[in-house]
């Protein structure tokens, strides 16, 4: 990943800060999904996914942070995830997909409200653990699409055709590596 592309990561006192910096994609979703899935096992139940400096998002990033709030949602978590710095793009690429209904963007409630600026000054890059290859991306593009499809109808049917490839794609990496 470059300088251009980044996730940052900031663990707090009731949330851990995840932040985009360039193009919220499928190269660096699996960078937050392993971020963000290691703090939940530790025990964080409040997700803030920071989108100030994120550029844009493609459906495999916005499909982890659907699957971030799903995840919570079945462990109770009272946080969940929440958007700050959406941005009016991000904001709009989210309500499309109808992920507004999981997401809280920009909660005027939240602990962080105010202290937005002081907790990005403490935040870290964040390295993925190992290498993902080809095979393991294509997973990960099909689970965020899958996750995509089962947040409505509308949603089922836009990706039905994504789905459905990358399935027979994943079978044939699976066959090949037999």
């Amino acid at each position: 990943m470059s300088l251009e592309n980044a996730i940052l990561v900031g663990i707090f006192d009731g949330f851990t800060w995840i932040r985009c910096e360039g193009k919220g994609s499928f190269v660096t979703s699996p960078v937050m999904k392993e971020c963000a899935e290691s703090r939940i096992a530790e025990g964080e139940r409040c997700l803030v996914i920071d989108l100030e400096a994120c550029t844009g998002m493609d459906s495999t990033f916005m499909g982890q942070l659907a699957s971030f709030s799903a995840r919570l949602s079945k462990l109770g978590a009272s946080g969940g995830v929440q958007v700050a710095g959406a941005g009016e793009r991000n904001r709009t690429s989210l309500e499309d997909l109808g992920l507004d209904c999981l997401l809280e963007i920009d909660p005027p409630a939240a602990l962080w409200r105010g202290h937005a600026d002081e907790v990005r000054a403490h935040l870290e890059p964040y390295q993925l653990g190992h290498p993902i290859g080809n095979q393991d991306r294509a997973k990960h593009v099909l689970e965020s699409h899958k996750i995509l499809s089962a947040a409505n109808a509308e949603n089922a049917r836009k990706f039905a055709g994504v789905v459905g490839i990358l399935e027979k794609e994943v079978a044939e990496g699976e066959r090949k590596a037999e």
